[in-house]
């Protein structure tokens, strides 16, 4: 069964979102996949720098602004996630309609939003 949403994008810098959505991810009882440019660990979830192969991805939520989305694109479709949270300044229509093609939803919102109102 897909349950995991990964971060793309992750970062150990707690002032940035993709660190604050994998600590609110973890206390709402998520699991988490953390994939960013630097290794690191946001508490206690790796930060990994290699693109993980796994089917287990129900969610994505990007932290990356598109023009450094592209080298993820076929990445993320080859997950089939049953969606993809496009957060804020990630917005991307090319990469929106890719994933409407394969099947994928794209969601323009904020995943530490969504959270905190239950929409997750």
């Amino acid at each position: 069964m897909k349950n995991k949403t990964l971060v793309l994008g992750a970062s150990e810098n707690p002032s940035r979102y993709s660190n604050m959505a994998v600590k609110k991810l973890l206390s709402k009882g998520q699991s988490v996949i953390a994939l960013g440019k630097v290794k690191g660990n946001v508490d206690g979830v790796e930060i990994l720098t290699e693109k993980p192969a796994t089917d287990e991805i129900d969610t994505v939520t990007l932290y990356l602004n598109p023009l450094h989305q592209q080298p993820y694109y076929d990445y993320i479709l080859s997950l089939k996630p049953r969606r993809i949270i496009f957060n804020p300044g990630t917005e991307n229509e090319e990469l929106e309609s890719l994933a409407q093609k394969n099947g994928i939803e794209p969601i323009e919102a904020c995943t530490l939003v969504m959270l905190s109102t239950g929409q997750y």
